[in-house]
């Protein structure tokens, strides 16, 4: 899943006063780098499974694995963790988490893991869009005309109107737009600690997951059992690195480096399922991606010179 969008929210902790992370620049980039490549694992790990399971029971392992680590992690502090100041926010930012993560396992399953991730990393820009509208942020002729210039690479990667057109390619789509209110919903209950959110998170996402699956539920093969297993952890353990490189380095310094998901997605994709993007799918993701820098750009300048 995207990271870029992580570093767009908590961007907005400069704006409203709260501590600066640490200047490790160097430590947060190989951090950020090894969580992208963690995450990216993750991704594949759930495509395998997707062949064999439905979606909401790899949802399930992924959010019951977190939590079970989280709540290890944490031990004695998990109760003092829980509490919140906006409680109610913290369960509609957790909804849209969860809602991002069915539409990309779902969608992976019949679509490439390059062309999903793809189409999810118009964060950045729906971000900045949402927070014009939303949030009350300015947003000026530039920055409307990156994220317009997004949608078009978008919409080269699904290819609407096309023989070649699969109408899975919409659900990453529809996931960008949640992930998007979950990072504006960040920026909302932001005085609560990050941990306070990450367990919401995790919560919410394995209570809801564990409602839906029995009606999903297949036996898992004991040749599965390792990749069950193993997403739960890599997605604990990417969030967790995540989190610690955004609190060592500048958010602004460390966010490009999100991209590099896109060339593990369209490896892993590669080695792993034998799928190799067309042409109209990597001119896409090239203009998103120019795109989604040019805004994170102008981001970077308005909180410089804010």
């Amino acid at each position: 899943m995207p990271l870029l969008p992580r570093a767009l929210a908590l961007s907005g902790r400069e704006k409203v006063g709260l501590p600066r992370p640490g200047g490790d620049q160097t430590a947060g980039i190989v951090l950020l780098l090894a969580a992208i490549l963690t995450f990216t694992l993750m991704d594949a790990t759930a495509k395998y499974l997707t062949q064999f399971y439905h979606p909401v029971q790899v949802v399930w392992a992924r959010f019951a694995g977190n939590i079970v680590l989280v709540a290890l992690v944490l031990g004695p502090r998990l109760a003092a963790t829980m509490r919140s100041r906006q409680p109610g926010m913290q369960v509609a930012r957790a909804l849209t988490q969860v809602a991002s993560v069915v539409l990309f396992f779902t969608s992976i399953q019949f679509i490439g893991l390059a062309e999903a991730t793809a189409i999810m990393d118009l964060n950045p820009v729906l971000i900045t869009l949402g927070a014009a509208l939303f949030l009350g942020e300015s947003i000026g002729p530039r920055r409307i005309a990156g994220i317009a210039v997004a949608m078009i690479g978008a919409m080269l990667i699904i290819k609407p109107g096309a023989g070649v057109f699969q109408p899975a390619a919409l659900l990453p789509l529809i996931g960008a737009f949640t992930y998007a209110a979950g990072a504006l919903l960040t920026r909302v209950v932001r005085f609560d600690s990050t941990a306070t959110s990450v367990l919401w998170s995790a919560m919410v996402g394995t209570v809801l997951s564990s409602l839906a699956v029995p009606f999903f539920w297949i036996m898992p093969d004991a040749a599965h059992l390792w990749a069950f297993v193993i997403i739960g952890i890599l997605g604990a353990v990417s969030q967790a690195m995540l989190i610690r490189a955004f609190s060592l380095a500048e958010a602004g310094a460390i966010a490009p480096f999100g991209y590099t998901g896109l060339i593990w997605a369209g490896l892993w994709g590669w080695l792993l399922f034998g799928q190799i993007p067309d042409g109209f799918s990597l001119i896409g993701a090239a203009i998103i991606i120019i795109a989604g820098l040019y805004v994170w750009s102008r981001e970077a300048r308005m909180a410089r010179d804010g």
